[in-house]
């Protein structure tokens, strides 16, 4: 097994490490084999998120910082507080809760590295299969894709399973079961349990063909989004699209270009047939008509030749969701009011904290985007557009709107120097010799 081989070729020499720790088996293999060798990162910790749902997950935190304890590495544990969305399943709900507090424990240029393995690369690729996927969907898990304030990395993708299984023998390591593991009411457990052992059956190699095909789609997906920002590139006008130029398109680029352009705002990506739809009706009516297409919250309106992208409930919070510009003494008051909405943006003192206390201004301006903004999110890092990051991180389209931005400064000497509690510039990043050290927490109503 070539974790550490894999998960340096994908991140380059030295990388900062966030394991994300659940202590179960796949997690245990992955922590353990990172642990033995240590030295190759420039710093390793460990994370385990308490999603709550059931009585023995308390013995389940204790067990991981046990562990954690034992191999004498730094450890966090994050409580997950799950909200189901209308339709949206609990697994999923918790997988988001999950990823949401593992992006907010990561620092600055940290990699998370996640356990799912090549039966689960097989098993999402044929669960994306039997709900009608597309090619970004069949893409499966990325090996290496841009998180929180860092990068996700699955070093595991290419082992088997059974090689973790032999490994955690060998190395006499001992892990928790979930028991819902088993429970084939879920979708997953019930290709895993009952419909895996068939087809390995028949086709012992299936798994791997399989992940395989997920690499292909994962090309396929790369080309088509190249494809897509050109095409883009020609129709782009400010946040919105002309209709002309994508009028000239051929349809299957025309619904390529708008699925693209949908994803850039972090937005649900909608069905083949409401894509025909948008790319239809709603490019081919009259030039003096208005014509609208709304699903799962958000809303496509074109105007005057025009194509723009909005959150459907935002007509109705406008008022109370726009930031207003203001000092903030910091100092004194350590929690920032936004909006009538009653957003806040809290200073937080934390010894682990991205911002240098010693850094940042006594007094700082808070304002919303205006375009054009740029931070540096990173010692090492170079200097990027607001808008880049944005786009990478796939912020929803109201958060885009309420995302306060922290300028030190005033006039034409402002600079950007946070963006609400996601990124920090390097300007006031800490560092080992920082002696006072915090943290923004930006809280939405």
């Amino acid at each position: 097994m070539n974790v550490v081989e894999t998960l340096l070729r994908l991140t380059g020499k030295r990388p900062h490490v966030l394991v994300a720790f659940s202590g179960g088996i796949d997690s245990t293999v992955l922590a353990h084999a990172l642990v033995s060798q240590r030295r190759k990162f420039a710093s390793l910790r460990l994370a385990h998120v308490d999603h709550g749902l059931q009585a023995a997950s308390g013995e389940w935190s204790r067990h991981c910082a046990r562990q954690a304890r034992a191999w004498r590495v730094p450890f966090v544990s994050l409580n997950a507080n799950i909200q189901r969305k209308r339709g949206e399943s609990p697994e999923a709900a918790a997988r988001d809760a999950r990823y949401a507090l593992l992006a907010s424990a990561m620092r600055p240029g940290e990699v998370l590295v996640t356990g799912q393995h090549e039966d689960d690369q097989a098993e999402t690729l044929l669960l994306q299969l039997f709900r009608g996927a597309g090619v970004a969907g069949l893409a499966a898990m990325p090996g290496r894709a841009p998180f929180g304030q860092g990068l996700v990395v699955r070093p595991l993708l290419g082992t088997p399973r059974a090689e973790l299984e032999e490994y955690a023998r060998v190395n006499q390591l001992s892990w928790v079961e979930d028991p819902t593991n088993v429970e084939t009411k879920f979708a997953r457990n019930y290709l895993r349990t009952k419909v895996m052992p068939l087809i390995r059956e028949q086709w012992p190699g299936a798994v791997t063909s399989i992940s395989r095909s997920a690499q292909h789609m994962a090309e396929a997906d790369r080309l088509l989004g190249e494809l897509a920002h050109r095409d883009l590139a020609k129709a782009v006008d400010g946040d919105g699209l002309r209709v002309t130029a994508l009028r000239a398109l051929p349809r299957a680029r025309r619904h390529n270009a708008l699925r693209a352009w949908i994803a850039g705002f972090g937005l649900e990506a909608p069905s083949t047939a409401q894509a025909i739809e948008i790319g239809g009706r709603v490019l081919t009516a009259r030039p003096d008509s208005q014509p609208e297409f709304e699903w799962n919250g958000s809303i496509i309106r074109r105007r005057a030749g025009r194509l723009a992208l909005a959150v459907k409930s935002a007509d109705r919070v406008e008022s109370s969701i726009e930031l207003i510009s203001k000092s903030w003494h910091w100092t004194r008051d350590r929690q920032c009011v936004l909006n009538r909405a009653g957003d806040t943006l809290a200073l937080i003192n934390d010894a682990a904290g991205p911002i240098d206390l010693d850094a940042l201004p006594k007094i700082v301006e808070i304002r919303a985007r205006a375009g054009g903004e740029t931070l540096r999110p990173g010692p090492r890092a170079r200097t990027q557009a607001l808008k880049k990051l944005i786009q990478s991180a796939k912020l929803s389209m109201e958060a885009r709107e309420r995302l306060p931005l922290v300028f030190s400064g005033n006039g034409a000497q402002t600079r950007l120097i946070c963006a609400g509690d996601r990124w920090t510039d390097a300007s006031v990043m800490a560092n080992d010799k920082s002696l006072r050290r915090a943290r923004l927490q930006w809280s939405r109503k």
